[in-house]
């Protein structure tokens, strides 16, 4: 890299090219000296590359800016070409609505401002544009309500300039930036107020209240904007480099912005129903996501010290970072250690990470990536960081009855990989305490479940060695042997008539007999004589044992023996049989028995309807509260499906590229072949070919070539829309049979005297809603023989242990899991929305569960 891109990259850092020291009016003074000097050499390239760092680096944008106005000094048409490329960047973000590139390039043109270069009546008109846009968008008679997303997002760009150039605004152009505050409150006036209790991290005892007194995001940065501008528009976090060179910059000159326009809005649904408007909603939600949900895990006095304007534009600089160095986690550790603030922020920072992490619907990245960034982070910071981690782990801990279903899971994926990068090293003893709860209680499944996910991350011994601080927490842990095969003749077991049959079919598969001759074996000399079941349960728990030993023997024997597997078990009642047997032979390994069933629903040995019965039967729904293996089988299931049809998709979406270009092709070359036929002459009344024939014969052939090309890229077309609708219908399928099995459980244990259908909470559901034939407290586990301790529960002490009831706790899981499979698979529901309505959603479903599912989906409860 050339001295002057290293040295506007590392701009504002301590590092070595300025000498390791913090002072940001000498960083900019040496880059700037650097540039001056190849400025008319590499003048397209500096200016490319600070366009480019401001888009990518967007916590450096006032350096940035204010090389621009200093460069500008020498050369005026510099700032010109940025101002211009500005203008053209933002309108094309604008028409391809991406919303990152929009709103770093508004804060690019606040801090131009800033520097002399861009006028502040032009970004002024910058702001009022998208105003307007917003407002018109959430009329009622001439915009499109459903669109409220776009629109607050919209002002929430605008709304977020003004850290960076407030002061310079309320200067230079006080009554223009007073209209702006005045259109800002006008909006907030006439928007809906966004409830999102759906999308919380943590449960709220009551939520109803909750959704009417706190503020939604947009609501609470206008307070905090508010409160900025009472105290003269000064953050602490935003660097104002320019004012250094304050004196040089007022003589630059200053340009105005080119106009933007923002899209036209969406047309409304020709029918204003409810579904129709709940569609457009979500989709305006998929294109304009709310960035950030603040989650709140440390005491107040950890963050005192941070002013509330001051937080935002941490947490700002923070998601930019995480953003842009996306798979370079190094770099992002680095770039977020060093962020341009006068005070520490370690717990805003970890805050920050985890509520990226727990992010609902979704991460906007691959969980994996936030536990590198951790992990790095912890490196970075070896004397603080850790330790925060630590607390926010015992913070999230203590809470964790109150903490969404999804992002349970989420916290124990994460936490056990974060240990596995850490020797598994945790101070166990400070939670043996949850062998005192009952099998059901949050507290105790979170350990339970961690402990398992390590053992799959290393071996058994290895974690056992690891909680020797607690080691009776061993009773937690999976058993050491995790399958048990039922014809096994190494323990000294009578040898039946089953026993036979598994050696012999053993001894086949050893031998690598045909699939078809081991069906002849099974039609003729074991189904007529020992019947249909006992052929089934040999034949699965033989090929499993054989496909034991690693996932490769698996593979191998399921690809060899899939055709046996299939003849056996062609329609879901027998395919539930199947998983049973999966379930039976591997029923010490969660993760063998998910991912055996996985690749047999990749083969298709499996239907995902059969799988949806299976974890829907009595001896899983019995453990729907206590365990995650039913639940990781079920988002397994639900995943593939899902994922065939976006692969499906993308797959007609280049296709749909190839038939244009086939069609253009074959196009071309017969236009080539008329216009060479037309090259005839006549001689003695006969029709003579005037051209080369040769190069006559060869264009015939090349558009028979590109007709036959086009022909068979349009069938491949028709081919894969043929299984889309396939997969579609298998969609609908599938989340019909999801609901009603959801229904008919809740059903059975919701009683309907809250038939208002009012959430309390999951966590703490209304006992009314349960059936009362339960205790109200639960006894702890007798078995162990250890005296009751006192026990955390969510951040309080309580001499009873834990005190929900196993049916209570049973509702409250279940129902969780039902708002998270609405919430993230949310976009296919509402394509079969009107299915489920009429064969699901009915008048006879329980208040409860329709208003989890209706919370998931964000979807509006219409009041009769």
């Amino acid at each position: 890299m050339s001295s002057w891109r290293a040295l506007l990259l590392r701009i504002g850092d301590k590092c070595t090219e300025y000498g390791g020291n913090n002072d940001f009016k000498e960083h900019i003074e040496i880059c700037y000296g650097v540039l001056l000097r190849e400025l008319d050499q590499s003048r397209d390239d500096i200016l490319s590359f600070i366009l480019q760092c401001a888009e990518q680096l967007p916590h450096k944008i006032p350096f940035f800016a204010t090389m621009v106005g200093l460069l500008s000094l020498e050369n005026e048409n510099f700032a010109k070409q940025i101002v211009e490329a500005t203008q053209i960047n933002l309108q094309d973000a604008l028409d391809s609505e991406d919303c990152d590139k929009i709103r770093i390039l508004m804060r690019f043109s606040t801090a131009l401002m800033c520097s002399k270069v861009l006028q502040p009546a032009s970004l002024v008109v910058l702001f009022e544009t998208f105003l307007s846009s917003a407002a018109t968008t959430v009329d009622e008679e001439t915009g499109n309500p459903s669109w409220q997303a776009r629109a607050d997002f919209y002002v929430t760009c605008v709304l977020s300039c003004l850290p960076w150039g407030g002061a310079e605004l309320i200067e230079q152009v006080p009554e223009e930036i007073e209209r702006v505050m005045v259109g800002i409150e006008a909006y907030l006036s006439i928007r809906k107020h966004v409830y999102d209790t759906g999308f919380s991290v943590f449960e709220f005892a009551d939520e109803s209240k909750k959704s009417v007194d706190e503020k939604d995001f947009l609501e609470d940065l206008w307070d905090r904007i508010k409160v900025l501008s009472g105290k003269g528009w000064k953050a602490d976090s935003v660097p104002r480099p320019h004012l250094s060179f304050e004196a040089q910059l007022v003589s630059g000159q200053s340009y105005d912005l080119g106009p933007i326009s923002c899209p036209e809005q969406p047309e409304p649904p020709s029918t204003l129903s409810g579904n129709a408007c709940g569609k457009q909603k979500h989709e305006a939600e998929l294109k304009y996501p709310q960035r950030l949900r603040r989650l709140n895990i440390f005491p107040a006095n950890k963050l005192e010290d941070i002013q509330p304007i001051d937080r935002f534009i941490v947490e700002e600089y923070l998601l930019d970072v995480l953003l842009f160095f996306n798979g370079c986690r190094k770099e992002c550790a680095s770039f977020m250690v060093g962020l341009p603030v006068p005070f520490r922020y370690e717990y805003l920072m970890a805050e920050t990470i985890f509520s990226q992490l727990l992010l609902l619907p979704q991460p906007r990245f691959k969980p994996i990536y936030y536990t590198l960034v951790i992990i790095d982070l912890c490196k970075a910071l070896p004397g603080a960081f850790p330790a925060v981690i630590a607390a926010a782990v015992r913070a999230l801990f203590d809470r964790i009855s109150d903490l969404d279903m999804e992002c349970r899971i989420r916290l124990i994926l994460w936490f056990s990989h974060h240990l596995s990068n850490f020797q598994f090293f945790w101070p166990w003893n400070e939670w043996a305490c949850v062998l005192d709860l009952p099998r059901w209680a949050p507290q105790r499944v979170f350990v339970q479940e961690v402990l398992e996910r390590e053992v799959r991350l290393s071996y058994w011994d290895k974690i056992k060695q690891s909680i020797d601080n607690a080691s009776e927490l061993e009773d937690l842990l999976p058993p050491k042997i995790g399958y048990s095969f039922k014809f096994s003749v190494q323990d000294g077991r009578e040898r039946t008539e089953e026993h036979l049959l598994s050696t012999d079919l053993g001894s086949m598969v050893k031998g690598r007999v045909m699939a078809r001759e081991v069906i002849s074996w099974i039609d003729e000399k074991v189904i007529p004589v020992h019947g249909l079941k006992t052929a089934l349960e040999v034949t699965i728990q033989t090929l499993l044992d054989i496909g034991s030993k690693s996932f490769t023997h698996l593979i191998t024997v399921l690809e060899r023996y899939g055709q046996v597997i299939a003849k056996l078990c062609p329609d879901q009642d027998k395919q539930v049989m199947l998983i049973e047997e999966v379930s039976a032979y591997w029923n010490n390994s969660a993760q063998m028995t998910a991912l055996t069933i996985d690749r047999m629903m990749g083969y298709r040995l499996i239907s995902n309807l059969a799988i949806v019965r299976w974890v829907f039967s009595p001896a899983n729904v019995q453990q729907f509260h206590s365990s995650d293996r039913p639940w990781e089988i079920l988002r397994n299931a639900v995943n593939k499906t899902y994922n065939r049809i976006s692969d499906l998709r993308k797959e007609i979406s280049s296709i749909m590229k190839g038939v244009a270009s086939a069609e253009e092709s074959a196009l071309k070359a017969q236009k080539e072949l008329e216009a060479a036929e037309t090259q005839l002459a006549l001689v003695d009344g006969e029709p003579v070919i005037g051209d080369n024939p040769v190069k006559i014969k060869r264009l015939k052939s090349e558009a028979e070539k590109t007709k036959e090309e086009e022909v068979s890229v349009r069938d491949s077309l028709e081919a894969k829309e043929a299984l889309l609708a396939r997969a579609i219908s298998e969609n609908e399928a599938l989340f019909i049979s999801l609901y009603k099995s959801f229904s008919i459980v809740l059903n059975e244990r919701l009683t309907h005297e809250s038939i208002d259908g009012t959430l309390q909470g999951y966590a703490h559901i209304d006992r009314m809603a349960v059936d009362a034939e339960e205790p109200s407290e639960m006894e702890v586990d007798r078995d162990s023989g250890r005296p009751k301790r006192s026990i955390r529960t969510n951040g309080a002490r309580s001499s009873n242990g834990y005190n929900m009831g196993e049916k209570e706790q049973w509702c409250s899981s279940t129902l969780g899991y039902v708002k998270a499979f609405s919430r993230q698979y949310a976009t296919e529901i509402w394509t079969h929305i009107e299915k489920l309505d009429a064969e699901v959603f009915t008048e006879d479903v329980h208040p409860l569960f329709r208003r989890v599912v209706y919370s998931g989906l964000r979807r509006q409860i219409t009041k009769a």
